[in-house]
């Protein structure tokens, strides 16, 4: 059953490499994953080693947790699984807020690619997530028009 630890705290010029070989001295490592930002291109500051087993996990954490390297303390602990939430972290799409006036012809605000208005808010183009689900969203404009 592999294992997955969290390191922490670490210096933004440490490379895969050498945390690969560091944690490599417990025992046989899986995978390290070093996140990188995506505007500067550099690690972000803490990467996760998953391990072969549970065992070398815990001794990594023993071990490791308040370690320096390159004059930083390393936080080390068990890394939790977080279930992926559905799209994305960036609410809104092309739309958001504003006397924009919509089709019909009223300044409802928001407009009609997302943002409010018409279609709820924080939809649009570029997801949203969160509240209610679309399908209580659905043909609003047009159930507007029949009234």
């Amino acid at each position: 059953m592999p294992s997955k630890v969290f390191v922490g705290n670490l210096d933004f010029n440490t490379t895969k490499s050498e945390v690969q070989n560091l944690f490599s001295e417990i025992g046989e490592i899986r995978d390290v994953y070093l996140p990188m930002d995506r505007q500067s291109g550099r690690p972000r500051g803490f990467a996760f080693v998953e391990f072969a087993s549970d065992e070398d996990a815990a001794k990594a954490i023993e071990k490791f947790n308040g370690y320096q390297l390159s004059g930083r303390a390393l936080r080390v602990n068990a890394a939790e699984d977080r279930p992926r939430t559905g799209g994305g972290g960036r609410p809104g799409g092309y739309g958001g807020g504003g006397a924009r006036p919509s089709y019909g012809g009223d300044f409802s605000g928001g407009g009609d690619f997302g943002g409010g208005g018409d279609y709820g808010g924080g939809g649009g183009y570029g997801g949203g997530g969160g509240g209610k689900a679309k399908g209580s969203r659905r043909n609003i404009r047009g159930k507007k028009r029949s009234l």
